[in-house]
């Protein structure tokens, strides 16, 4: 995991700075947009840091991952002057926010004191496998850059097509945009469906539980391995990946460039979902003795197709 997070680090810098300089420069309105965006995750990144530190509670920058998207993508919109591209992406963000803060909070991640609800178990889980974190100062160290700043600057990132889209404002809605938001609903769709059923699956090992029935049923493996499960392990971490890079297609169909800086978003996206499953899962198969199996038969986040299915 560690070996994970510096590398995510590195290409954080890297990544977008050379992907930058080798593709079609800002205008300086647009450089000002730019600007102010990272001024706002400047400051919701530290006000993360702050409030974590400050309560112990260092999931705040989950209680604000499908929240920020929106005002990102709408500040583009405004200043391509609603462009008719970039409504549609803002919308388009919007209703993934819509659902995505609601699984978050039906899951116990809000609270009415705002700083409050369920933090991440994994970071209890990191603090305890490695002696490193059980430093005040080399948490809070890790905190501000990884889980603060690093986490808010690749949601900046991967809404930033939406830059590139206002570069090819003059392009009007085609074929490609139409792919981009039959994609992007389509992903909402089956992230909708996975999380249901992980909902409902768990709900009821917990409810069986409690009345003492769990043994001998589906449910005392410990984890959701039917319906969407079945096919891959992780197909909320899957559609949530697709989503973005759907997104990233919007700014091809507005520039016409099949490759450009902003696709540095999703590639980091990309690396981060790998990472948080690979930990996830060395938790899951300490807990749970069928969990090797599932792991061998199923695959992480792309189904077999032709292969029999755990």
């Amino acid at each position: 995991m560690l070996r994970t997070i510096l590398i995510l680090l590195c290409t954080l810098i890297t990544l977008p700075v050379i992907a930058f300089y080798f593709d079609t420069p800002l205008t300086a309105s647009q450089w000002s947009v730019l600007w102010l965006l990272i001024k706002i995750m400047l400051g919701v990144g530290l006000t993360c840091f702050l409030v974590s530190e400050l309560t112990r509670n260092y999931s705040q920058v989950d209680k604000l991952w499908s929240l920020v998207p929106i005002v990102y993508v709408w500040i583009v919109a405004y200043h391509s002057e609603f462009s008719d591209r970039l409504v549609l992406m803002a919308t388009l963000v919007t209703i993934w926010a819509m659902r995505l803060t609601y699984n978050f909070s039906r899951r116990g991640g809000y609270h009415w004191i705002p700083w409050k609800g369920e933090e991440d178990y994994r970071w209890a889980v990191l603090r305890e496998q490695q002696p490193m974190f059980q430093n005040r100062l080399i948490w809070g160290l890790f905190n501000l850059f990884f889980i603060s700043l690093y986490q808010n600057g690749l949601i900046l990132l991967f809404t930033l097509p939406s830059l590139v889209a206002w570069q090819g404002a003059a392009t009007p809605l085609n074929l490609i945009d139409l792919l981009a938001g039959v994609l992007f609903l389509g992903f909402i769709v089956f992230e909708t469906l996975a999380d249901q059923q992980q909902w409902e699956f768990q709900k009821e090992k917990y409810r069986r539980k409690a009345a003492g029935t769990l043994t001998g049923t589906f449910y005392e493996q410990g984890f959701c391995s039917s319906g969407l499960w079945s096919k891959v392990r992780h197909p909320n971490y899957a559609s949530e990946q697709a989503i973005w890079l759907s997104f990233y297609l919007f700014s091809v169909a507005a520039t016409g460039r099949w490759v450009n800086w902003s696709l540095a978003g999703a590639i980091l996206l990309m690396l981060l979902f790998l990472g948080s499953s690979d930990f996830s899962e060395k938790i899951s198969a300490s807990k749970y003795p069928t969990y090797a199996d599932y792991q061998k038969q199923v695959p992480r986040f792309w189904p077999r197709f032709f292969r029999k299915q755990y």
